[in-house]
């Protein structure tokens, strides 16, 4: 595992996996990342691209979320992602998990709640509504169904066949 900036990263992978960060690269940076991702990534290797995403093409997420919670965050379509991959990968597979993360973050703001005695002390009562409102809006969004989170498996253009059986 690293943790450092993606496009300083040098090396070769067989695999390569992005979890929750795909998110914070922005729009204009999607075509770079697939870039090191391919630089980055062994022939008949295979990567995995895990993120929340929009049904709707958009440059700038929501606004209170980008001020308060994910500054310059953005969920991308999957018409910016395969636009960003397009000519360097292969999609093998897209899963999408969306339908059941809204139990995820109902989960998260239950813990968060019963947590909240021994938090409250190094935090305020604002800062509580407004993790509240975060996971809650968006476990809402997950079950209005206008984000998703998806896994997408991919291999260089090229690989003869994938490294691994995907369904």
């Amino acid at each position: 595992m690293r943790h450092e900036d993606y496009r300083q990263i040098r090396g070769s992978f067989d695999k390569i996996v992005s979890i929750g960060m795909f998110e914070h690269v922005g729009e204009k940076n999607y075509r770079t990342f697939m870039k090191v991702v391919h630089r980055c990534l062994k022939e008949g290797g295979i990567f995995l691209l895990h993120t929340i995403g929009s049904n709707v093409s958009r440059v700038n997420c929501d606004p209170w979320i980008n001020r308060y919670i994910f500054p310059n965050g953005m969920l991308p379509s999957i018409a910016q992602m395969s636009k960003a991959e397009e000519d360097r990968f292969v999609i093998e597979d897209i899963h999408n998990l969306g339908p059941h993360y809204e139990k995820t973050l109902l989960a998260w703001n239950e813990r968060f709640q019963k947590a909240w005695t021994g938090l409250g002390g190094r935090y305020d009562r604002i800062f509580k509504r407004m993790w509240e409102y975060y996971l809650l809006s968006c476990a809402g969004a997950f079950r209005a169904r206008s984000i998703q989170l998806w896994q997408i498996v991919m291999t260089k253009t090229g690989t003869a066949q994938p490294p691994c059986r995907v369904a």
